[in-house]
Order: structure tokens, then C-alpha cells, then sequence
């Protein structure tokens, strides 16, 4: 009964801790052009902060091996110690590059689930996604041609296409994907990186953003789920290796890589918790900032449960913080 009690606690106000930490230790690197440096520093001040979160927490998505990054690796157990077993899906910064090169949407990001509760992905990469807000979850299909998704949202969103804000990575795998967007007459948001940025903004009604469309990261795809859970948007997402060594490796894992899968499945309870911090300006949250001995964080947080939202502006004392820890804030 002690696990199950605090299992219902509101872990994603522990949590938001370790996501201000990696942004706090990443944001020294915005722009210096290093992101293997920015991403060790990162997982070492999550690490630290974990140790003070009182969970059995195994990593059962570690953001690191498709980028041969380093990396909180799977397997790898997280928390003090005590209270409820959760599984951990983190990616200390989703948009390495947004921060090497100066760009928006960096984030810090962590989806967690009472144990046995989120997919794994196993060694897949890379899936087609579909995301969309509340109001069009319900109409659309992965499988099916982007116009015909595009007019469905549309309508069920009571205006035009051409009048669609949709977010699409600019990679050169998207390139026939947009051009069979502009025929529809959408707006197309090119975004260089931001997988679990782009998608909380077509969730948020307060953000523009309309849809997320095209191939991205898999371990995206689920710490979305964590953060869409409960608010009735949706994520769909059917996996789609970019590599024959990637295949070759789902099937040695037994997942079906011909399955669609939605938010339901992706994180199968609704005790989950997301928490991400802004390391980069963007449209939803904010980066890290500074103002003399404070350096000021933008998080948000999401609770499965109840589907409550909470955004959190923190000012951070950086001469204190340094006489607690090892990290450099």
C-alpha cells in the first residue's frame, strides 16, 4: 500500500528538478559548438539530481546510443533508493545541435511510468509520426496520404488547410512529404530540430502549431506519449528504420514493426509524469537565462492522472547551487 500511495504522487514535481538541472548544465554551451560536451554535462548534473528523487527508477530509454552520445544508458537504475518502481524514458537535451549551433527549442526532457507501464522501443531509431491536438485526435491515420490527414484536421479544427500551421523536420528524408504538403496549401514550420518540442506545441492550445507530421525519433515518440497522456491529444507512430542494421535489429527484438501505435499504447497507465525545462528559446518554453546571480528556468510539467499542466518559471542562486553540488550551474 506504501508504493501504491506514493505512486499517485505528483512525481513530475521531483522530476522538474532533474530537468532544471540539465538545462541549468547545458545552457553554459549554447552556441560554443560542442554537443558531446553539452550532452555530457547534461547527464552528469541528471544524474546528481535523480539521486535526490525518491524512486526505484530503472532508465528504460536513454537517450545516447543512436548518437553515440553519452549517455543515462538503458538499464541503468535512477532515484534514492526508496518509494515507488517507475520507468524512465530521458533525453537530457532533445536538440544537441539547437544548443552546439545556437537554435531554438532546445529542451531537457524526462517521461516517467509506474513500472511496466511505457514501450520499449528496443533498438528502433526512427518512426513515422502523427501528432495532433485534442479536437482532431480521432481523425487521423498514419497510413494514410498527408492531403487526405491534412483535410480531415482541417476540418475538424473548423477552418481552411491553407490555414493549417504544420511542423515538419527539415531533413532531406522529408523532402517528397513536403512537397506533397505546399500542393495542400498548408503552412509548413521548418524546424531543424525539436521532435517532443514540436508535438507539445501542436498539444498546447496556447501554441499555433496545428500537427507534427513526418519521421522522427522513437524514444521521442514515447516521452511524447508521457506528456500527451490524459490531455486527449494524440501521437500515432508506425516505426520505420532508416538503416537495415536498425531492422535487422527490431526483428531480433520481436517488436512488429507494421503496428500503429498511439498514445494508449506507448504509455499503457495513467500514472505517468513529464517534465521538460527550456535550455533554448522557444515557443513554448523559454531558455535559460541570466540575471546576475540567478540564472532563470521556463519547465513545464504533466500528470497522466489528471491531466494537470503546471508551467514553472524558477530563479536559481548559482553561488548556492554551487556549494551543494559538483555541477557548474
Amino acid at each position: 500500500m506504501a508504493g501504491q500511495h506514493l505512486t499517485d504522487k505528483n512525481l513530475a514535481l521531483d522530476l522538474v528538478r532533474v530537468t532544471e538541472a540539465g538545462a541549468l548544465a547545458a545552457a553554459r554551451y549554447f552556441g560554443r559548438g560542442d554537443k558531446e560536451e553539452a550532452d555530457g554535462v547534461a547527464v552528469s548534473a541528471m544524474r546528481i539530481a535523480f539521486q535526490s528523487v525518491h524512486i526505484r527508477g530503472t532508465v528504460i530509454i536513454g537517450e545516447g546510443e543512436k548518437d553515440h552520445a553519452p549517455m543515462l544508458y538503458n538499464g541503468e537504475k535512477v532515484g534514492f533508493g526508496d518509494g515507488p518502481e517507475v520507468d524512465i524514458a530521458v533525453d537530457p537535451i532533445e536538440g544537441t545541435n539547437a544548443v552546439a549551433y545556437g537554435r531554438l527549442n532546445a529542451i531537457s526532457v524526462i517521461g516517467a511510468a509506474e513500472k511496466g507501464g511505457m514501450f520499449n522501443p528496443g533498438h528502433s531509431f526512427y518512426c513515422k509520426k502523427l501528432v495532433v491536438g485534442a479536437e482532431a485526435a480521432n481523425v487521423i491515420d498514419i497510413d494514410a496520404p498527408a492531403r487526405d490527414n491534412m483535410v480531415k484536421i482541417a476540418k475538424a479544427l473548423g477552418k481552411p488547410v491553407s490555414e493549417l500551421d504544420v511542423f515538419v523536420l527539415d531533413k532531406p528524408r522529408h523532402t517528397g512529404l513536403i512537397q506533397e504538403l505546399r500542393v495542400t496549401g498548408a503552412r509548413i514550420h521548418m524546424h531543424r530540430d525539436g521532435d517532443v518540442a514540436g508535438a507539445l506545441m501542436a498539444a498546447d492550445p496556447r501554441c499555433p502549431m496545428d500537427v507534427v507530421i513526418g519521421i522522427g525519433g522513437t524514444p521521442e515518440a514515447v516521452i511524447t506519449a508521457c506528456a500527451l497522456k490524459g490531455s486527449g491529444a494524440q501521437i500515432l507512430c508506425k516505426l520505420e528504420p532508416l538503416s537495415l542494421a536498425e531492422q535487422r535489429a527490431i526483428e531480433a527484438d520481436g517488436i512488429d514493426m507494421k503496428v500503429v501505435r498511439g498514445v494508449d499504447d506507448l504509455i499503457t497507465t495513467d500514472r505517468c509524469y513529464f517534465s521538460a525545462t527550456g535550455i533554448s528559446d522557444g515557443e513554448v518554453l523559454h531558455g535559460v537565462s541570466y540575471k546576475g546571480d540567478y540564472a532563470v528556468t521556463s519547465s513545464m510539467t504533466t500528470r497522466g492522472r489528471t491531466n494537470t499542466m503546471r508551467y514553472i518559471q524558477a530563479w536559481h542562486n548559482r553561488k548556492k547551487l554551487a556549494t551543494m553540488s559538483s555541477v557548474r550551474y
